[in-house]
């Protein structure tokens, strides 16, 4: 009887084309390869879903979304290109400190030459600058002060190969005029091509010799004062010009000569203005007599100065 119903499920098995379980057969040997074809059935489900995981994560698409999540990067600011540089020493610092910018009437001739510690903007068609801007602060000015500072007997006049328009040292010669520094040597002792660029003929203006050496200069010894004082300042130097100024030079008519000079001072960490104008002649007393706001400034030249300057400030007391 036992031997009909294992035929009677054999054929059944035949007929629904299954498998048949090695319990109802009672064989080692099929038991044994129902075990392997089921182990084979369930590692081969196994490596499809592995290698389909693979070929998901080694899909192009899916790398390149991977790829530009991992490689953006934010643009980097332009940083602009102001004039043409004079000298293989300019310095980077100069053209991306933005209180050193001076904006420049329209219709005036003007080059900007980064130097060392410097910048000018210089008037290739007066031959002299429209204005020299530098940061004083109070490390230049211990240095400076040193006993192993620069000494300017060592440093001569010179034209500036560079820059086209910049005068030779002979051309103020008879002329009655010293050579003037906007920037002037004693903030430069700090460092040989700092002094050495100050020297450069692009730094000058025609300038009464009295004016230049008196007055003129006990203000430029109170910046030097100040700038150790209040850590840094700011200081913006260049020539007021007449409307038709007397000429120097070559045949007495390629250099201008400046109706008076300004001096713009900011210190930053304290916030505080304040301009000079002098004359182009003698000018006897003290400094209070020349003190302008930076505003009296812009408007006597047409020059714009950065808006973080005070424009309206001009209390000598805060600077003594």
């Amino acid at each position: 009887m036992k031997q009909v119903v294992k035929i009677w499920i054999l054929v059944a098995a035949m007929v629904m084309g299954g498998a048949l379980p090695p319990q109802v057969m009672g064989d080692n040997s099929i038991t044994t390869q129902w075990s392997a074809q089921a182990k084979n059935k369930k590692k081969s489900k196994k490596n499809k879903k592995k290698d389909k995981k693979t070929q998901n994560f080694a899909s192009p698409s899916r790398n390149a979304k991977q790829s530009n999540k991992k490689t953006v990067v934010s643009p980097l600011s332009a940083v602009p290109t102001i004039g043409k540089t004079a000298t293989t020493t300019a310095v980077a610092q100069q053209s991306a400190n933005a209180l050193l910018s001076v904006g420049i009437p329209k219709g005036v001739s003007n080059q900007v030459i980064n130097y060392k510690a410097i910048r000018i903007n210089f008037n290739p068609s007066l031959r002299i600058p429209n204005c020299v801007a530098y940061e004083l602060t109070a490390t230049m000015v211990s240095m400076a002060d040193a006993p192993d500072h620069e000494s300017r007997k060592n440093y001569n006049y010179a034209k500036d190969g560079n820059v086209k328009s910049c005068p030779e040292n002979w051309e103020y010669r008879g002329s009655g005029y010293s050579r003037g520094h906007m920037a002037p040597a004693m903030d430069m002792r700090w460092d040989k091509t700092a002094m050495a660029q100050c020297f450069y003929m692009t730094n000058m203006c025609p300038q009464d010799t009295k004016l230049n050496n008196d007055h003129w200069r006990v203000l430029e010894e109170k910046v030097h004062h100040w700038a150790k004082r209040d850590k840094r300042i700011m200081v913006y130097t260049g020539p007021i010009m007449g409307k038709n100024p007397k000429m120097i030079g070559k045949n007495k008519q390629n250099i201008a000569v400046p109706d008076a000079f300004f001096k713009v001072l900011y210190a930053p960490d304290q916030g505080r203005a304040i301009a000079f104008i002098y004359n182009n002649k003698p000018c006897p007393g003290g400094i209070s007599k020349y003190a302008v706001t930076v505003a009296e400034v812009e408007r006597r030249t047409g020059l714009t100065f950065s808006s973080a300057i005070p424009k309206h400030q001009c209390k000598v007391d805060d600077w003594q």
